[in-house]
């Protein structure tokens, strides 16, 4: 999101001279220029995959996922608790329960946690792969497999990363990617779908734009086999994506060296340790993320890196969008419409599940964002600044 030049400029002119803002139809007028399926041909390029669809959002992107994967009411989807708002959000707008269990310490689900969860209910399992980098989604995968269960990606926090060669949101039935202001790739707002399946892309297709079918050039004599919603992308959106996704490699190169510098020098405090990565090169690198031995350590590390000026630190068991702690609206069904009611009578009640690994793990972790437009002079302060701190508070 912090660096925008001449090329997406080129590409929001190409717009404004057509003057269409919309993503389908007035062909004559367009003069060529389509920047929602030019993107969506580089993100099938960048994953690997078959199918791309451009939204809205990441939220949008998730909630047209699981609509086009047929879930609905009473079906369970298994996800973690450290996720941002949006993917049990998703999962309540198709009708669905979500299932909340436990993460390890890559930060995503646990996949002894997720065997647990299991019930003749259960038709998802969506790993939510945070803060850059993946989860074991082999043995979820593998998990998936064997009770005949689907696999739908959050990769909305790790577009970019990989694992094993394979891009994040490639793996599963399907993928999401959020391309909101601050993520990696940005269209200001936007998300995508990816996947293999043909028919899962035609109903997400239809399901996204008022459930037209796309088969004529007048969408007026389009033919509507399902309803949907209005979750299409700008044409101004997609051409920022057009230019950032093009940059993507250089992006996470960036990220990457400035990373190394931040943990080479934490890795002299013998008592931080790091995130646990399943594929180490696999990393999109946009933040570092390490444990703290305690609670208390971990709080007052984040207060004085504030403090100090490193901006970007989260202290993830206190933030009120990523972690279930503090979701109230959730946990005390403090939802304004009668579905969403309803559907929480027939819910675990989560103001008294425990999660008790998660808390143990989340409550001494410490993330903080990696920036693109650090000067190296920038960086190695960052560095210093870092360690002085923590080893202040042990």
């Amino acid at each position: 999101m912090e660096r925008f030049n001449d090329i997406e400029k080129k590409h929001l002119a190409d717009v404004m001279e057509t003057g269409v803002l919309m993503r389908y139809g007035f062909n004559g007028m367009r003069n060529g220029h389509w920047k929602a399926k030019e993107m969506e041909m580089a993100i099938r390029e960048k994953a690997g995959v078959k199918h791309a669809l451009l939204v809205s959002s990441g939220t949008a992107a998730l909630t047209t996922a699981l609509a086009a994967l047929g879930v609905g009411a009473g079906d369970e989807v298994i996800l973690p608790p450290f996720t941002f708002v949006a993917s049990f959000e998703s999962i309540m707008m198709t009708g669905a329960i979500p299932v909340m269990v436990d993460i390890d310490e890559t930060l995503c689900l646990d996949s002894v946690a997720v065997r647990k969860a299991i019930t003749p209910r259960t038709k998802v399992v969506m790993p939510v792969h945070m803060c850059g980098s993946m989860a074991q989604i082999d043995e979820l995968q593998k998990i998936c497999k064997e009770h005949n269960l689907l696999l739908l990606e959050d990769a909305c926090q790790a577009f970019g990363a990989s694992f094993k060669g394979k891009m994040a949101g490639s793996i599963g039935d399907a993928g999401c990617y959020s391309f909101d202001f601050n993520k990696i790739v940005s269209c200001g707002e936007g998300g995508a779908i990816v996947t293999n399946s043909k028919e899962l892309y035609e109903r997400a297709d239809m399901y996204h734009d008022h459930g037209h079918d796309h088969s004529n050039n007048d969408r007026g004599a389009e033919g509507h086999p399902y309803p949907g919603y209005n979750f299409r992308i700008c044409e101004l959106n997609a051409a920022v994506g057009c230019g950032q996704i093009s940059k993507l490699e250089q992006f996470v190169t960036v990220h990457r060296k400035n990373k190394k510098i931040l943990k080479d020098a934490l890795s002299a405090v013998p008592e931080v340790k790091f995130r646990r990565l399943p594929d180490l090169d696999g990393d999109c690198a946009t933040f570092l993320s390490f444990f703290m031995p305690t609670e208390e350590s971990a709080r007052k590390a984040t207060a004085a890196l504030k403090a100090a000026g490193v901006d970007g630190t989260f202290h993830w068991y206190d933030n009120n969008w990523h972690y279930i702690r503090n979701w109230d609206q959730f946990k005390e069904r403090k939802f304004m419409y009668p579905m969403y009611k309803q559907l929480l009578d027939t819910m675990f009640d989560y103001s008294k599940v425990s999660f008790k690994q998660s808390d143990d793990i989340i409550s001494r972790t410490i993330s903080i964002s990696i920036k693109m437009n650090w000067s190296d002079e920038e960086v190695q302060n960052h560095a210093n600044k870092i360690v002085t701190v923590v080893k202040s508070v042990l």
